[in-house]
């Protein structure tokens, strides 16, 4: 089909179709997505299904059959499809659990991080900066300016400016390292990103015609912010919660690394390679296998989160 004033060809089926379809149509034809996601359940059915399809326990040590006569960790053997650590535990197994430990940072972090960020740039963005009218003695009142939006936003940039490796070390060292520690510690600064991207989308729909016909109807602000204003923001939310997630995991590896992430024994990608880095020549196997499944799940979710970027973009509908 073609219009008669502008001459631009357009699919008879892209008229008919919603947002959702034509963004499907465009996610079924990216193979990139595909391997992402493929990878991305992977990673979810080992952590979901860990206890029944790891061999062992993670915290079984094979002190005689999982080291050699040295003490050393013993390599791939048909008891030990992967090999064993320096304590003589299955490598397997300890892969499988220690998935679990990092989506549950990646998830649990992610969804506190966009429910913070979301609230943030929402309100800074659509309350604005109004003024509130103080009524004083003798029938008189005072009105003063509340600053919401510059102080919402101004607390965003100060939470960007917090050297948070540092903060969390300084954490541990007063309260002790914990998985809910990690998680409350994405939560606390992976927001500022979703609050930002929300806050310029927000400024931009309150402006709108809709809002403005909401508004004239009478609707308060927050049935105007929750009914008109916020499914918008679905879209683009979801693209960067999905990010957020490979940010949450490596993050959670890292502090682990350092040792101030999940605490001993709890298996975890990062403390893994944190307890074998002393191993990375005589028996690479040890680091490489967690440093391998940190980097297919974060480039995995990367994967996803660009391909979905690019199929709910409107001008990619093509």
């Amino acid at each position: 089909m073609q219009t008669a004033t502008t001459g631009v060809e357009f699919d008879d089926d892209d008229l008919g179709a919603s947002a959702g379809s034509r963004a499907w149509r465009h996610l079924r034809a990216n193979p990139a997505f595909w391997v992402g996601a493929g990878i991305v359940a992977l990673v979810i059915v080992m952590a979901l299904f860990a206890p029944v399809i790891a061999p062992y326990d993670p915290l079984r040590q094979f002190r005689h059959g999982g080291l050699t006569p040295a003490g050393d960790p013993v390599g791939p053997t048909p008891r030990f499809p992967l090999g064993t650590d320096k304590l003589g535990r299955d490598e397997l197994s300890r892969l499988l659990y220690g998935a679990r430990t990092s989506l549950l940072v990646g998830i649990g972090g992610t969804v506190s991080a966009t429910v913070i960020g979301l609230a943030v740039g929402s309100i800074a963005a659509f309350a604005g900066d109004v003024r509130g009218r103080i009524r004083l003695p003798q029938g008189r009142s005072i009105v003063i300016p509340l600053p919401i939006e510059s102080l919402l936003m101004r607390l965003t940039d100060a939470v960007l400016s917090f050297p948070i490796l540092l903060l969390a070390i300084a954490l541990v060292a007063v309260v002790g390292a914990s998985l809910g520690l990690v998680v409350a510690l994405v939560a606390a600064f992976l927001w500022t990103s979703v609050a930002r991207i929300v806050y310029a989308r927000v400024v931009v729909l309150r402006e709108l015609e809709f809002v403005s016909a909401a508004r004239a109807l009478g609707a308060s602000p927050f049935r105007v912010l929750g009914r008109h204003i916020l499914p918008h923001l679905a879209s683009i939310v979801i693209v960067y919660a999905t990010l957020t997630v490979a940010t949450a995991i490596l993050f959670e590896a890292t502090l682990s690394f350092l040792g101030v992430g999940v605490p001993p024994p709890s298996p975890s990608w990062g403390s893994m390679i944190y307890d074998h880095i002393t191993y990375y020549s005589s028996d690479p196997r040890v680091v490489a296998l967690p440093g391998i499944a940190i980097m297919l799940t974060i480039l995995a979710f990367n994967v996803v989160g660009d391909a979905l970027a690019d199929a709910l973009d409107p001008h990619q509908w093509r």
